[in-house]
C-alpha cells in the first residue's frame, strides 16, 4: 500500500485513464470515417455502431476522467503554487470536461442521420428524417463530423494551455526532474501550434502536426516517471 500512498503514482495511475480517448480521436476515424466519401462513411458507422457508441461512451469518460487527473496534480503541487495548481484544474480539468461533453451530441446527431433516425418517430409513426434523401442524410452526417472535430481542435488547446503552468510547478518543486518540465511545455506549445494551424493554415495542419509530434511525448514521459518512479520526496518537505 506504501506504493500507492506515493501522491506522485497516484497522479500517475490516473493519468492512465486517459488511455481510452485514443479510441474515439485516432481509432474510430481510422476505421470507420472516410474523408470525402459521405455514403461509406455512414455505411461504416452504421455497420459498427457499437464500436461507434463506444467511441461516445470513451469521450464521456474522458471528460470525467480529466477532473479527477488534474485533481491528483493538484493534491501533488498544492504546496508548491496553490495558484498555479488551481489552474491546471480549471485548464485541463473542467474546461476540456466541458468540451468532451458538449461534443457527445454530435456524435449521437452522426449516428442517428447514418442509421436513417431508426426510432426517431412523430407521434403519428412517421421517420423524423423522411423529409430528407439519403444524400441530404449523409451530407448532414458530415457536418455533425465536422462539428465534432473542431470541437476536438479547440479542445486541443486546452490540452496545450494547462502543461504550461503543471511545467512551471513541475520546475519550481524538487520532487520532480527539471528535464520532464522542459519537455511539458514544449509538448503544450506544440498542442497550441497543431491547433491553430486546423484554424489559420488548414492546408499545412497536417505538416506542422507530422513536424511536431515528437514533442507530444512528453505527457508520456511524465506519466511513466511518476507511476516508475512516483514523487522523489514527500511534497511540502522542508516548509
Amino acid at each position: 500500500m506504501s506504493w500507492i500512498k506515493n501522491p506522485g503514482r497516484r497522479a500517475g495511475l490516473f493519468y492512465l485513464l486517459l488511455m481510452g480517448a485514443p479510441l474515439r480521436l485516432i481509432y474510430i476515424p481510422a476505421k470507420l470515417i472516410v474523408p470525402g466519401d459521405a455514403a461509406t462513411t455512414a455505411s461504416n458507422i452504421a455497420t459498427h455502431e457499437t464500436l461507434f457508441r463506444l467511441g461516445m461512451l470513451a469521450d464521456l469518460f474522458t471528460g470525467v476522467a480529466v477532473i479527477f487527473v488534474t485533481l491528483a496534480f493538484y493534491d501533488l503541487f498544492k504546496d508548491v503554487d496553490r495558484r498555479l495548481a488551481v489552474l491546471v484544474v480549471i485548464l485541463g480539468g473542467v474546461l476540456p470536461a466541458a468540451l468532451y461533453f458538449v461534443n457527445v451530441p454530435t456524435d449521437a446527431a452522426v449516428l442517428t442521420l447514418a442509421s436513417g433516425g431508426a426510432g426517431l418517430l412523430t407521434a403519428r409513426g412517421a421517420n423524423v428524417l423522411a423529409a430528407f434523401t439519403q444524400q441530404q442524410r449523409e451530407a448532414l452526417m458530415m457536418f455533425f463530423l465536422h462539428l465534432h472535430n473542431q470541437g476536438i481542435n479547440a479542445a486541443q488547446i486546452f490540452w496545450g494551455i494547462w502543461l504550461l503552468p503543471l511545467a512551471l510547478l513541475i520546475y519550481r518543486s524538487r520532487f520532480l526532474p527539471r528535464f520532464v518540465a522542459v519537455w511539458l511545455t514544449l509538448n503544450g506549445l506544440a498542442y497550441v501550434a497543431m491547433s491553430v494551424a486546423v484554424l489559420l493554415f488548414p492546408l499545412y495542419a497536417g505538416k506542422v502536426s507530422n513536424i511536431l509530434f515528437p514533442a507530444l511525448t512528453g505527457e508520456l514521459v511524465l506519466m511513466l516517471w511518476l507511476i516508475i518512479r512516483g514523487a522523489k520526496e514527500p511534497v511540502g518537505s522542508g516548509q
